[in-house]
């Protein structure tokens, strides 16, 4: 349980630095706002800062949450997964929030590093470089490890901890607040928000996590070929310290990446692609932050993937799903994909797979035809979960994670290479897939998987119910709300935060 009085006070310098940049009731959401909501927020706007009057509502707010540290930074990346609830444009300006802050010293480092491995620095590493990049939660050092491998360390900021831990009391309190005051809201589940952003975090300040992710994805990218990852050197990984074999090549966040002698910029484009299809589709767990600036890349077509605080998990189900989804839009089999919604149970029975196939076909056919630079499979799984909605389809976290980590990949191969055409890319991986996993000998194994599983299901019962504890799915999502939602909840917010705010901040 929080300091009250400390959560209260962090809350309402939040809200007033939201207040600040217009993004705790922006302007543009004057038209659902009833009169007196309006009238509040009219008023907030009176103390907004310059910077108000620069960009759309994702981007300021993003510009707000990169200011208040990794609880915010986090709940913006989570608000990011979710175009279907917020729009994609808000989505997109929040999924380029930029975590970076001053680095500590190298001398603070050395001390989380001895504190962590219980070691002297001297005896794991015979050089420690100065940063190289610092985050909010983190920053990388370059270093050279006693038996000569050059590594990057990863250490966590000093107290981290603690500010996160006020953060998240102040983020349970507004929650709190807004589910009191704006009912509407509540359909948001805002306090399974805050857990969800309060989990994330703890995984990301247990540096021990990242590295056994690290590991995982190193092994699945090395069966494929597509990718790889820097190996994970365990003599140097600890709570709050993590060490990785040193990235070779250049970022590609770098404009003269691309410009490296031998580079082959359609292989590579394909390797970006299919390493990620690979990834999800035949392994179920993938990397899921796949912008530039955690991408690395060497002549020929070489790719190095960093950074795995994010990993998106997917299960045979899932796979399954979207393997079928996939390969039917392939092959222009409306019908298909439509069977394919149905026999998952993502789509009630009650509808008719005509229909539902009639409105896919919607959705497919403006994309043949066209050339390879106009076609977009993450737009089209954008639009596929627009259309399923009308269906009473309920978007599984998973997949939402999934298409977002995909419109991101899309849009780096076709920086790499504007001609890419990103389905002939997918295509030899979704065949293998098919091939494999839905072959008559994959069919049956999994039949007999299913019904050994019920049969422990069966024997179990036999045995008298069972009542199982009961828990808190904090990843769940709700329903997509009507954005009016939204906007009582922040007028409420504002209304609570406002005048103390500006006591304490002028």
């Amino acid at each position: 349980m929080g300091n009250p009085v400390r959560s209260s006070l962090r809350l309402i310098a939040t809200g007033w630095l939201l207040v600040r940049y217009d993004a705790l009731v922006p302007r543009e959401l004057d038209p659902l706002l009833p009169a007196h909501a309006r009238f509040a927020a009219r008023f907030l706007r009176l103390f907004a800062g310059p910077q108000a009057k620069q960009g759309r509502p994702g981007e300021r707010l993003a510009h707000a949450f990169e200011r208040l540290g990794p609880v915010a930074i986090k709940l913006g990346q989570l608000l990011s997964t979710r175009a279907d609830m917020f729009g994609a444009r808000f989505a997109d300006d929040l999924a380029r929030l930029k975590d970076r802050l001053p680095p500590f010293p190298t001398k603070v480092a050395h001390a989380q590093i001895e504190t962590s491995l219980e070691r002297p620095v001297e005896s794991v590493f015979a050089e420690f470089g100065e940063p190289v990049a610092a985050a909010s939660i983190a920053q990388a050092h370059r270093a050279r490890t006693r038996d000569g491998h050059q590594v990057a360390v990863k250490v966590l900021r000093p107290g981290i901890e603690r500010q996160v831990a006020k953060d998240v009391d102040a983020m349970r309190m507004a929650a709190g607040v807004v589910e009191f005051l704006a009912r509407p809201a509540r359909r948001l589940e805002p306090r399974a928000v805050v857990e969800t952003v309060a989990h994330a975090l703890g995984l990301e300040m247990d540096l021990r996590l990242e590295a056994a992710a690290a590991s995982e994805l190193g092994e699945i990218m090395a069966r494929d070929g597509y990718m790889r990852a820097p190996a994970v050197h365990w003599e140097g990984v600890g709570r709050r310290v993590m060490t990785l074999e040193w990235a070779q090549g250049m970022p590609m966040s770098d404009p003269a990446a691309l410009e490296q002698p031998g580079l082959d910029r359609k292989t590579l484009a394909d390797n970006i692609m299919r390493g990620f299809l690979a990834q999800a589709l035949d392994h179920g767990a993938f990397h899921a932050d796949l912008h530039e600036g955690n991408l690395f890349c060497a002549a020929p077509a070489q790719v190095i993937a960093v950074d795995f605080g994010i990993v998106g998990r997917i299960g045979p189900p899932e796979r399954r799903y979207l393997a079928g989804i996939l390969w039917g839009f392939l092959q222009r089999d409306y019908k298909r994909v439509a069977e394919v919604h149905f026999e998952a149970g993502y789509v009630p029975a009650h509808h008719s797979v005509e229909v539902f196939a009639q409105a896919l076909r919607a959705v497919g056919e403006p994309v043949f035809g066209r050339s390879a630079r106009e076609v977009s499979m993450g737009r089209l799984l954008s639009q596929l979960f627009e259309i399923t909605a009308q269906f009473d389809m309920r978007l599984r976290p998973e997949l939402v994670l999934l298409q977002k980590t995909m419109v991101t990949v899309e849009g780096v191969a076709r920086r790499v290479d504007p001609d890419h055409d990103l389905w002939a890319a997918a295509r030899p991986v979704v065949e293998r897939w098919i091939t494999r996993e839905l072959s008559p000998i994959s069919q049956a194994k999994t039949l007999f998987h299913d019904l050994n599983l019920a049969v422990r299901a069966l024997t179990r019962l036999a045995h008298g119910p069972v009542m199982p504890p009961v828990q808190v799915d904090v990843r769940r999502w709700p329903a997509p709300p009507a954005r009016v939602a939204l906007a009582f909840a922040a007028v409420a917010m504002a209304v609570a935060t406002f005048v103390l705010g500006w006591i304490l901040h002028g």
